[in-house]
């Protein structure tokens, strides 16, 4: 008898494998545990079988040799008999003997608390021995192997059992189920990114952390995080002396791929995946069953981001379910609201959090207040009172007045709500020649026409947001200035800086003024190196250039293309009490926890901040731009003197970063000896997921010129911009998003030879052909690599990269 120690996980069936106490149960069970479906009658045989074996144990316990050997079959796949089996059953009949009158979980739920779960779906519980082959009685070997994923009481075709993890490691989870339905399958593994290399404390006890969170466990084999990761939100639980649990406190972290967490748990805890990639979620069905609870129900289901997904009818019983989806099904006071809605049959499926996010804002449009009441004002301006045709004079008490109508004030709002609701990063109002005032908003690089208001002065409208800017002199018509505004929108802090400028109007022959508004959203500040969209072989470089103790890292790129966004992310990661971070900047638009933030004004130049910095004891030092030679010899020097230092330039590419600074004055030994690395940087465009079309016939010619070889172009699905006018996601517009390409100039050895070398003839395209064949990828190259993976488009990237050469 083969008397090797077996591993063993728990299999629970049940008609209703999302009820909330079994999750109960699971909790409690220090087991590797898997909930399946069956249906009431499958149940109940099984446990006629379970009892009546019991009884034939107790009674053959004197003779057990002539125990009849059990068949289970129906529920696992033939494994060898041994007294494994045995205390199992006999925990499982011990639990489900006890009738609906008695809970099988011990603790609260004993208390008379109401359960949905009926007599017949009681829990089952079976043995399951790891995959050994075991030699039989005829000497043949005997494969142990599992039920798929699925349990069908009139389907027992068996999926083979992965290999168990070796002894000690945390036991594997099995695949999120599919819903069901016929041919439903399981759905493809996503790849997960794996998180770069982060320090781990001496003193961190991984493995204490492993057993405490069988989430955490799973999710550090499978590299998901980090173990350095997983110590810190294991630190920052017991600090806050937090009772939430230790996988959601590290979905938390600022540099951790939540979505894999979430779905991770849902692994854990059994919960079947949504099939979002068979069948779309619709607004219109999940706001029509909204729309049937309680106006309570349904905003605690929203705040708990969940959604109805569709009406599913059971094979086994034919009865009709009504499946939800959510981040997080397995949230306690989710099941808690579940059971107060009173429904029959109901299901919890996990999906992704964004897909989740979308279907809110598409199911329950979030309203702009100002834009309603816009529209109720129906009182019409009378533009003569204020205007006079022919002296192109003002009438300053008309406008005042004008000024004073609360529709004006709702138009201004409402702007700056719908600008940040569509994501623009800037909000452009100017008067046109017609008396009418224009409003765009900059999304995704490009600029559009939102609104054009055409019954009201020009100089009311513009007065109204000067009135309503700190700092801002709304009777200032011949200077140019500047000022900020601050408002909470959708439960954030968002703040605006507000640029005025006078500006001519050919047909008043007046004086008129144009305003931008640049949208600062701190939701939007990206922390995570690995969230700029930057390649591999470009986030090795960044990473390791922002880890040295001195030296400077210059970003590199045109006004727009995200310069300031990858200084900030590259701030946070050496930000830390030990080190002394200060930034020069003009003005200061994200405000970074941690760090001196110095904003220059008539009384502090560039020049004298940075020759103050230097007394002040720096780490670290970020200054905006080197605008001149006095400003990079100041910065030259900082980064010569053991400080590391952030700056930024305009030049097209990174090469070129090397010849401006030497045409500034800079000598070639510094620039060599003081530069870790240059980025070039632009935003590219993404292509819609959403209503995107695949070119079936590509210009071959065109894309070889571009650089692909032959293989890549027939291995590559080329994506045209969608046209579709009512596409959710994009608008019509085709594009949604962006993210970064780069150019990152690494100074290795060879490369700070070379420029010295060059004894005042720096050669771009020589240090660009060394750079390339020390696996420097160009603008170019990096924009490829996005094409061919199906996130833009050819003709943006022609767009982005034809200045390149």
């Amino acid at each position: 008898m083969d008397t090797r120690r077996r591993q063993h996980r728990l299999i629970l069936a049940a008609q209703d494998p999302s009820h909330p106490d079994i999750r109960v149960l699971i909790d409690r069970l220090d087991l590797h545990v898997e909930v399946r479906y069956a249906d009431a009658t499958a149940i109940a045989a099984r446990l006629d079988e379970v009892r009546a074996s019991r009884h034939r144990a107790k009674a053959l316990e004197a003779s057990p040799a002539e125990a009849p050997e059990e068949d289970v079959s129906a529920w696992s796949e033939p494994a060898a008999a041994g007294p494994a089996a045995g205390p199992a059953a006999d925990a499982a009949a011990d639990a489900t003997e006890a009738g609906p009158e008695r809970s099988a979980v011990p603790g609260p739920l004993e208390d008379g608390a109401p359960h949905r779960m009926q007599p017949e779906e009681d829990v089952l519980v079976e043995p399951q021995e790891a995959p050994v082959s075991q030699a039989g009685a005829d000497g043949h070997e005997e494969e142990t192997r599992s039920p798929s994923a699925r349990l069908d009481a009139a389907n027992d075709a068996a999926a083979p059992l992965r290999p168990q993890p070796p002894a000690g490691a945390p036991p594997e989870t099995p695949p999120l189920r599919p819903a069901s339905g016929d041919g439903a399958s399981d759905p493809p593994e996503r790849p997960q990114p794996r998180p770069a290399a982060m320090p781990l404390p001496a003193d961190a006890d991984i493995d204490a952390i492993k057993s405490k969170d069988r989430v955490v466990a799973m999710l550090l084999r499978k590299e998901v995080v980090t173990p350095a990761q997983a110590y810190q939100a294991y630190r920052k639980q017991q600090e806050a002396q937090s009772r939430e649990t230790l996988w959601r406190t590290l979905a938390q972290l600022p540099d951790v791929n939540r979505e894999a967490i979430y779905a991770e748990a849902a692994r854990v805890y059994a919960f079947t995946e949504a099939r979002v990639d068979t069948q779309k979620p619709d607004p219109e069905f999940a706001r029509s069953v909204m729309d049937t609870f309680a106006e309570e129900h349904r905003n605690r289901l929203l705040s708990l981001r969940v959604m109805p997904f569709e009406c599913d009818l059971e094979p086994q019983t034919g009865a009709i379910k009504l499946v939800f989806i959510t981040h997080d099904p397995t949230r306690p006071e989710l099941h808690r609201l579940m059971q107060q809605l009173k429904l029959e049959r109901f299901e919890l499926q996990y999906a992704p959090e964004s897909l989740v996010n979308t279907l809110i804002a598409e199911a329950f449009p979030k309203k702009n207040e100002y834009l309603e009441r816009m529209h109720e004002d129906t009182m019409a301006f009378d533009l003569g009172t204020s205007y006079d045709e022919d002296g192109g004079l003002i009438d300053e008490e008309a406008l005042e007045a004008e000024i004073s109508r609360s529709t004006l004030i709702n138009l201004f709002e409402a702007t700056l709500v719908e600008a940040v609701r569509q994501g623009a990063s800037d909000i452009h109002i100017y008067p046109n020649a017609e008396k009418k005032v224009e409003i765009h908003f900059r999304v995704d690089g490009r600029l559009s026409r939102w609104h054009l208001e055409d019954k009201v002065h020009p100089e009311a409208l513009l007065a109204v947001i000067k009135d309503n800017t700190l700092n801002v002199d709304r009777f200032e018509r011949d200077a140019a200035q500047d000022g900020f505004i601050q408002r909470w929108i959708d439960e954030a802090l968002i703040r605006f800086r507000v640029s005025v400028l006078p500006i001519a109007n050919a047909v008043q022959e007046m004086r008129s003024e144009s305003i931008v508004i640049r949208v600062l959203d701190d939701r939007k500040v990206i922390t995570d190196l690995r969230k700029l969209g930057l390649l591999d072989k470009a986030l090795e470089r960044f990473d390791r250039a922002i880890r040295q103790p001195h030296g400077m890292v210059i970003l590199t790129g045109p006004t727009g293309s995200g310069k300031s966004t990858t200084l900030v992310a590259a701030l946070h990661q050496v930000v830390s009490p030990e080190v002394n971070v200060l930034t020069v900047e003009d003005p200061v638009e994200y405000i970074i926890p941690g760090v001196r933030q110095i904003k220059l004004n008539h009384k502090l130049d560039l020049e004298d901040a940075l020759r103050a910095i230097l007394r002040h004891d720096p780490d670290v030092v970020m200054v905006g731009e080197m605008r001149d030679r006095k400003t990079a010899e100041l910065a030259i020097k900082l980064a010569n003197t053991g400080h590391l230092t952030f700056s930024t330039l305009h030049t097209n590419d990174a090469p070129s970063a090397v010849s401006r600074l030497y045409k500034m004055g800079i000598e070639p030994f510094l620039i060599a000896y003081a530069i870790n690395l240059v980025v070039a940087q632009r935003l590219i465009r993404k292509v819609c997921p959403t209503c995107r079309q695949v070119d079936d016939d590509p210009d071959t010619v065109m894309l070889e010129k571009l650089g692909f070889t032959a293989e890549e172009i027939a291995s590559t699905t080329f994506y045209l911009p969608g046209n579709d006018p009512g596409c959710p996601t994009c608008k019509g517009v085709g594009y949604k998003g962006r993210r970064a390409i780069t150019e990152a100039l690494y100074f290795s050895r060879q490369i700070r030879h070379l420029i010295v070398e060059s004894e005042g003839m720096l050669d771009e395209g020589a240090i660009r052909d060394l750079a390339i064949k020390e696996g420097m990828m160009t603008l170019k190259d990096s924009a490829r690599e996005i094409v061919k993976m199906g996130e833009t488009t050819v003709q943006e990237m022609i767009r982005v990269t034809t200045t390149e050469e």
